[in-house]
């Protein structure tokens, strides 16, 4: 038995996980990373810090599996759509106000660069048809020009500008291969189903930033695979020692978080035999946690205003994808319910049943739709509403400087004000969720089925009300770790033991829960 290992850094932490090779979770650890905030929207990493907790959760799920480093047959990694700067000698180069060496990754949900986004779109080029029209904030572009413009010792000492995944390669294998999904996602790297692949020039240019054309991309990638791909020699002498593995194990080319998580979904059946799964192309994933990415793939490229895409081959080769999304999602429901006053009573009753504090609300909200004797949960808000960009809106509307909004207020501040405000949270991001799918539809796209990981996929109110909104039914993945299943999916497609990626999908897919929709 071969097993595979999956890397994870999300926002907060780093996560290891071991599969065997039917996709079956052998075990899996955890450590919390840094997150620097020098000042309002500013959210920065350091790549050390990141790098050495990868090493530590390895260690671990060897030490704890007692799988020997021999039958590793891979390793995959997937990550945040981060900005890392690494200069002479592999150092860390700064991109904070405050000068510390080890600040490095201007964090995806950084919202500095604000001027230079909207400068970006302005110029109206034509690359930006690929990310909904407009660049997002949350990219690469915008970021880099804003080090260039405030931090210029920064930009003249940087010799690699790295997405957070395919630093984690680099690291491993010491290789320079950019992954076709980071790029083509975040960079604005062009391809299509015609074999064109390669740079625009012109659109850096036009930014601002022809240093890139000058050095003919050097700093940010020139040899791009797409995931899964074997990602140079393996495993280097200095990366396996310190993770603790063997030299040359197979590294597949890494990933965008949220594309992995649909790696480890998509090759999912219901548990319900009666249940025909659709075609591929007709299942959007959602990876729902501290944001949530709706991500849809097609036959064809399906241009969808506000939505990023179409990218081509970024996940699965031959498929284009789209991606939505929610800027703030668990982070808003978790915002809404800790600034109430009512949350320490809520965390106190929790913590004395030892259960997750959704549970403890679902079960409020489950009691007052019996007192108040209406149909269903849903009339309970039937008076309060929320609109829920409080941190700007991503899909479909793409617009960063949107603020959120509550109506209906009222003086109760008790637990059942709470148990509502969250219900009206959760409905607030079903409906942002319903918008994103209408013009996902209305452009093209065919949709039958969500699957549903991450997080909140474990939340059954956030579940269920998705589904009710929506009208579409969802799987739940038996297996919940499904993003790092997708991780893990990558290096067993480089291992050579699996056909390709596609065959890994398949082999390591599983089963999951299916969720029908109360309102058909």
């Amino acid at each position: 038995m071969k097993y595979y290992i999956g890397v994870d850094v999300g926002t907060g932490s780093v996560r290891s996980a071991l599969f065997d090779s039917h996709g079956n979770l052998v075990t899996i650890a955890t450590e919390e990373i840094k997150i620097w905030t020098p000042s309002a929207d500013y959210y920065e990493q350091s790549s050390s810090n990141i790098w050495n907790a990868v090493i530590h959760t390895i260690k671990k799920i060897l030490l704890d599996s007692e799988v020997r480093k021999e039958d590793i047959g891979g390793i995959g990694f997937d990550a945040t759509c981060s900005l890392v700067v690494i200069g002479e000698n592999d150092s860390p180069v700064t991109v904070s106000p405050s000068g510390k060496a080890e600040c490095n990754i201007i964090m995806w949900m950084d919202h500095r660069a604000v001027d230079q986004t909207e400068r970006i779109n302005s110029t109206q080029h034509y690359v930006l048809k690929n990310t909904g029209g407009q660049i997002s904030v949350e990219m690469e572009p915008p970021k880099l020009l804003w080090i260039k413009e405030n931090l210029p010792d920064t930009w003249k000492s940087a010799t690699h500008f790295f997405d957070l995944a395919d630093y984690l390669t680099w690291k491993a294998t010491g290789n320079l291969t950019r992954s076709l999904c980071c790029l083509t996602c975040k960079w604005t790297y062009q391809a299509d189903d015609q074999g064109h692949r390669g740079w625009n020039d012109e659109f850096w240019e036009m930014i601002g930033l022809d240093d890139f054309v000058k050095e003919k991309y050097q700093r940010c990638g020139t040899d791009v695979k797409s995931p899964g791909d074997v990602c140079g020699q393996g495993l280097t002498n200095e990366a396996a020692e310190q993770l603790g593995l063997v030299p040359g194990t197979a590294v597949g080319t890494s990933i965008i978080d949220a594309h992995a998580g649909v790696l480890g979904c998509v090759g999912c059946i219901a548990e319900d035999e009666h249940f025909t799964v659709p075609d591929i192309t007709s299942r959007m994933t959602m990876i729902c946690g501290t944001s949530t990415c709706h991500m849809i793939m097609s036959q064809e490229a399906i241009f969808v205003p506000g939505v990023w895409g179409p990218y081509y081959s970024p996940i699965l080769p031959g498929l284009w994808s789209a991606e939505g999304g929610q800027t703030a999602a668990g982070k808003l429901i978790d915002f809404i319910v800790e600034t109430h006053p009512a949350y320490g009573k809520l965390k106190g009753t929790a913590s004395d049943r030892n259960v997750h504090i959704h549970e403890v609300l679902e079960e409020r909200l489950i009691q007052l739709t019996n007192e108040h004797k209406v149909s269903s949960m849903s009339q309970l808000t039937k008076h309060l509403h929320i609109w829920p960009d409080f941190h700007g809106n991503r899909s479909p509307l793409s617009d960063p400087s949107l603020k959120g909004m509550i109506s209906g207020l009222t003086l109760s501040s008790d637990m059942d004000d709470l148990a509502v405000k969250y219900l009206a949270t959760v409905q607030a991001l079903a409906y942002g969720t319903r918008h994103i799918i209408e013009e996902l539809v209305k452009r093209g796209h065919k949709i039958e089925l969500i699957y549903m990981c991450g997080g909140l996929s474990k939340n059954h109110v956030y579940v269920k009300t998705h589904v009710d909104v929506t009208g579409i039914p969802a799987i739940l993945p038996n297996e919940k770790e499904s993003v790092l299943l997708g991780a893990a999916m990558l290096g067993a497609s480089a291992s050579g033991n699996f056909a390709n990626v596609q065959d890994a999908v398949k082999q390591m897919g599983g089963k999951g829960k299916l969720i029908k929709n109360n309102n058909k």
